[in-house]
């Protein structure tokens, strides 16, 4: 399902410190909601939480628990494939960085009409 692809997308954003399932599920529903579609927030919650029980199991699980209650990330320790995410997510964030630093920097040089 798309919510998949989402939480993973937001559990990666959030980094070490984790997320809340409540905040996480306002998080998908505003991803979710469009001009035409208005998703269920309540029935988005249950996926959600059934998503981070489902996948928070093992120790080797994609997601792990935190220490506090109802929080949860992305396991980078015991699990390879959440690693790798969170480098594919830090590059995108640096280059975005980076193109916005060229933008600011660029100077314009066209000629004016007016003149």
């Amino acid at each position: 399902m798309k919510y998949n692809k989402q939480i993973i997308q937001i559990l990666s954003d959030v980094g070490e410190q984790g997320i809340g399932v409540k905040l996480l599920a306002k998080h998908v529903y505003n991803l979710s909601c469009t001009l035409f579609v208005q998703p269920d927030l309540h029935e988005i919650h249950q996926y959600v939480q059934g998503y981070l029980l489902r996948n928070s199991k093992t120790p080797q699980s994609l997601i792990e628990r935190t220490g506090r209650r109802g929080y949860y990330r992305l396991n980078t320790r015991n699990n390879a494939e959440a690693r790798l995410m969170m480098n594919e997510f830090r590059k995108r964030n640096k280059a975005g960085a980076d193109e916005q630093t060229d933008d600011t920097l660029q100077v314009d040089l066209s000629l004016s009409l007016f003149d």
